[in-house]
């Protein structure tokens, strides 16, 4: 059973990895069940984020003004997590954005690791939620600051020995790591032709953006162009 791994979790603006971004990641590095180092870091999306996802982290947009692009936080997550397996609760949510974005960087991103969730869903049947906030307050688990990044990657890891030491013994292939599969696409940045005509639009409806136009993709700025023209019409000559 893997007791060697980085613990990770992320917090992003939506659901999805294709189209939302990543405004935090916090992990920590632990060999032989000890936690022997850490990283945490806010992250500047480009975008406004949503009162949903302020109301769910208690981050704010003042939070992650200033602070790096993702760009520059992802190579030094790689560097950090380095050849050690992965674990999550839903892993596979956090890897997907984490992939996604190296595809988009051209990064080699390749891993393996453990799922928590899997693992609780697998032993504790029982229960009313396997999620990671129900599970820390059932065996215990201090977790005071619930859906911030590292909080999350903290206590994860904590549940993780947990449930190996109570289910270890009778279920070890459950904690053996297990290879991620997550199939994305590279994302193209938006055109010098797309930038042109959002910004056009949008000086025309004088709309003020809430994003930063260099950083949208090919696919994002389409689908901003169709929503202005959808809701405010095209440029009348």
């Amino acid at each position: 059973m893997v007791k060697d791994y980085v613990s990770v979790d992320i917090e992003t603006t939506g659901t999805c990895a294709k189209w939302d971004r990543i405004i935090e990641i916090g992990a920590l590095k632990v060999r032989g069940g000890k936690v022997v180092d850490t990283f945490s870091q806010l992250i500047n999306p480009g975008v406004n984020i949503s009162p949903f996802i302020t109301r769910l982290t208690g981050i704010t947009n003042d939070m992650l003004a200033g602070n790096p692009a993702i760009e520059h936080v992802l190579p030094e997550f790689v560097e950090f997590a380095g050849d050690d397996y992965l674990l999550g609760h839903n892993i596979m949510f956090d890897y997907g954005f984490l992939k996604q974005n190296a595809i988009n960087m051209n990064i080699q991103f390749e891993k393996s690791g453990m799922d928590t969730l899997k693992i609780a869903r697998k032993t504790l049947r029982g229960l009313e939620s396997r999620g990671l906030e129900y599970l820390c307050s059932y065996y215990g688990i201090q977790d005071d600051n619930h859906h911030r990044a590292f909080n999350d990657a903290a206590v994860t890891s904590k549940l993780y020995m947990i449930l190996m030491e109570q289910f270890g013994g009778e279920m070890p292939g459950l904690f053996e790591p297990f290879q991620f599969t997550y199939t994305v696409k590279k994302m193209q940045p938006i055109t010098l032709r797309q930038k042109k005509y959002l910004g056009d639009l949008m000086k025309y409806h004088n709309i003020v953006p809430d994003f930063d136009i260099n950083q949208l993709s090919k696919n994002e700025a389409s689908k901003k162009i169709d929503k202005i023209l959808s809701e405010n019409g095209r440029i009348f000559d």
